[in-house]
């Protein structure tokens, strides 16, 4: 599987030589195609190496390769076609959304950014791949559940056709019920579109029925990175099978 994403010696630190690495000596690779998971406990480092990958928090050291290209530091111009390719879908589908703007503008506003245009009728394509009717897209996103907002959140990611989303957490804030759906949905979409996905989650649950490979955050380094079933069933690293020993139905 060729490479989508690689990441070399990446390292994010907050507070100078003398604080603290949040994200220390990272190496991962994502193929074209795959979904990879990124689990860990709270504050592992998880979400800073999210926003290091999209080029929203400044890395101290290493290199971010996306697709052959580093673009570790780019400028904000130069990385301008890069952003085009790569998306994000947030934790809380509320926060996420503009509450004054429209369900189907805040889907098109990727769109407009980078000047590409959508009709009607895509825009009904969109909604309807996310499970929505149309008429949600003149709806403000106060009127929509949990569940709804984060399916336009889905939509708004897809809506530029990127080559990379990276998912931070995207269904914790949900039921358990919504969740499968969203995670069915997630699923359905970067399959039939052939995206890449790193999936960051601390349930190990949504990690197995979503994820091709896994890679293991403790303390803001990579511990344990396989395919998925490997990790989950015959973890090696102790702290790996101390988090799958906490879900019952896949300890081993």
């Amino acid at each position: 599987m060729t490479e989508i994403l690689k990441l070399e010696n990446v390292t994010v630190r907050y507070g100078g030589r003398s604080g603290i690495n949040a994200v220390d000596d990272v190496s991962l690779e994502v193929g074209r195609g795959e979904t990879l998971a990124l689990v860990g406990e709270s504050g592992c480092g998880k979400s800073t190496l999210a926003r290091a990958v999209l080029r929203v928090q400044p890395i101290s050291s290493g290199r971010i390769i996306f697709d052959g290209e580093d673009i570790s530091r780019l400028s904000e111009r130069a990385l301008r076609p890069v952003r085009r390719r790569m998306q994000m879908i947030f934790q809380d589908p509320f926060s996420s959304l503009d509450p004054l703007v429209s369900v189907g503008d805040s889907i098109l506003e990727p769109r407009r950014a980078f000047d590409k245009k959508i009709g009607k009728a895509e825009l009904d394509k969109l909604l309807a791949d996310v499970g929505l009717s149309p008429e949600y897209a003149r709806r403000r996103p106060g009127q929509l559940s949990g569940g709804q907002c984060q399916r336009v959140g889905i939509a708004r990611a897809l809506s530029i056709e990127p080559e990379l989303i990276v998912a931070d957490e995207p269904v914790s804030s949900l039921d358990v019920s919504m969740q499968a759906q969203l995670l069915n949905l997630l699923k359905r979409s970067v399959r039939t579109r052939s995206i890449s996905l790193i999936f960051i989650s601390h349930d190990l649950r949504a990690v197995r029925f979503l994820a091709d490979r896994v890679a293991v955050m403790e303390k803001g380094r990579i511990v344990e990175c396989g395919r998925a079933g490997e990790i989950l069933e015959q973890p090696q690293h102790p702290f790996t099978k101390r988090l799958v020993a906490a879900i019952p139905q896949i300890a081993v």
